[in-house]
């Protein structure tokens, strides 16, 4: 199967999980410094996949809680698209509602200081984009087998 990457894309950070070789376990890898723009952003999140071994990547979709896309959704469509053309890996898009919120939560439970909060809430937000997916790639039903002429 192999690792996937889970990524929580901004304007200034972003923020990457892991998963296991599994693909069934994220965890927070790091949060890398955006380069100014979709297109130089989807190359060093390559390399970095790329250097962890990732198989496939899962971008967070920042939807409104609408469902509809504000700015940042159609960034992170725009991300995608450079992941796809530029890395062979597959990319899939995953709705990271309320990812953030939950990454704040987690924090609350430790004793993170301050400066160091900001950099782990986007790895936190990542691992949860990440998780999410795995979840739910696991809990598909498995597909029924033809009946039989005997």
């Amino acid at each position: 199967m192999g690792r996937w990457l889970g990524i929580d894309y901004g304007t200034r950070r972003i923020g990457l999980a892991l998963s296991d070789y599994g693909g069934r376990i994220a965890s927070p890898a790091a949060t890398i410094a955006a380069f100014g723009g979709p297109s130089a952003d989807a190359r060093a999140i390559l390399k970095w996949a790329h250097d962890n071994e990732a198989r496939g990547i899962v971008v967070g979709l920042p939807l409104n809680m609408d469902g509809s896309e504000g700015a940042q959704a159609k960034l992170c469509k725009e991300l995608a698209n450079h992941l796809r053309s530029g890395g062979g890996l597959p990319v899939e898009v995953w709705d990271e509602r309320l990812t953030s919120f939950q990454a704040e939560q987690m924090m609350a439970a430790t004793r993170v200081k301050r400066g160091r909060r900001r950099r782990l809430q986007d790895a936190l937000a990542a691992q949860v984009i990440l998780q999410s997916f795995l979840d739910a790639r696991c809990e598909k039903p498995p597909t029924p087998e033809p009946p039989r002429g005997d």
